[in-house]
């Protein structure tokens, strides 16, 4: 890793490109180039042949510089610093300060590349990519440039491990409503990197981080308890709170158990919406069958006419509201006022 600063004085942490993906970018651009450089004077030799030999000579020259100079500074200032193996590479070049290149950057690139790569076969470049310490040849020190890695692996995110299991449940009357989110987050990264750092650096920050939390919860670590245990604790309990907040605490079960008790011929329902439709069903049945409110169920009931049926209890089989009658008039589930 490289910190670059900027000319605002920002620090940017870049990977630079080492030997091995920078040479394999450099020969895909060289087999396109040299490809390229055949091809056209191949067309040049059998386009000229009644040129004389000066003549000939020339247009070589011109295609040779046109092609593996001219034609990769060209790239390289229109993409901004990414040529076709840079690209398949995940490279770029970039300036010192972090900033893309402009023509002036590639041109001096890319004169100083015919040069170490070209006419020494890449050995003087090698040479200085290996002594530079961040693997710059003399292209790059001549230019102020940089070739740095676009793809870098994302780094895997580290889980908050567990409070010991005698620490649960230990601060639910917290206070952590001072608690700001910058602190919650200082804690969570260090939890998910502690493994990561050095035994003592590693236990002056989780005393520090404790002592932040202790001073803005009101309520101390409690005697023996390591700071790292107390502050995977303390962060276990923010978790669960906020998974309260966000998900509730009943569930569709209890409400179909409560639909269920409230009336039994409703047990197959479940939610909010079986326990509206029960009560009205209830109390109607109750109103019907002339069973007292606060009866339960099996409470004898007295005939309301002569065409209601006897036998007839609020818990015990009664018919709905739609199919019960009271003087003939179909029952509409509503229940006047005593």
């Amino acid at each position: 890793m490289s910190e670059l600063v900027t000319g605002e004085a920002v620090a940017l942490e870049l990977r630079p490109a080492r030997l091995p993906s920078r040479a394999l970018a450099v020969l895909l651009d060289l087999l396109v180039a040299v490809g390229a450089y055949v091809a056209v004077t191949i067309v040049l030799v059998a386009s000229t042949a009644s040129l004389d030999e000066a003549a000939q000579t020339a247009l070589s020259i011109a295609a040779f510089v046109l092609l593996l100079v001219g034609v990769p500074v060209a790239v390289e200032t229109l993409s901004h610093g990414r040529s076709l193996g840079k690209m398949v590479c995940g490279l770029r070049v970039v300036r010192d300060d972090g900033g893309p290149i402009r023509f002036r950057h590639a041109l001096v690139r890319g004169g100083i590349g015919v040069i170490e790569i070209l006419m020494t076969f890449g050995v003087v470049a090698c040479v200085a990519s290996l002594v530079s310490a961040r693997g710059r040849r003399l292209g790059d020190v001549f230019a102020g440039t940089l070739v740095v890695r676009e793809r870098v692996p994302a780094a895997r995110a580290g889980s908050v491990p567990p409070p010991p299991p005698w620490l649960a449940g230990r601060f639910s009357g917290l206070d952590l409503s001072a608690v700001p989110d910058e602190l919650w987050l200082a804690v969570r990264q260090y939890l998910t990197r502690m493994r990561q750092l050095d035994p003592e650096v590693g236990r002056v920050m989780a005393e520090r981080l404790a002592g932040d939390l202790a001073a803005r919860t009101g309520a101390p670590a409690p005697q023996g308890v390591p700071a790292a245990a107390y502050l995977a604790a303390v962060l276990r309990e923010r978790q669960a709170r906020e998974a309260r907040r966000a998900f509730g605490s009943g569930t569709a079960g209890d409400l179909a158990a409560d639909a269920g008790a409230v009336a039994p011929g409703a047990a197959a329902a479940s939610g909010p919406a079986a326990v509206r439709r029960a009560v009205p069903s209830a109390q109607a049945a109750a109103h019907v069958t002339g069973a007292e409110p606060g009866g339960g169920p099996g409470t004898p009931a007295e005939p309301a006419g002569p065409s209601a049926p006897a036998g007839t209890a609020a818990g015990g089989g009664a018919a709905g509201p739609r199919e019960a009658s009271a003087g003939g008039r179909p029952a509409t589930g509503f229940v006047p006022p005593a």
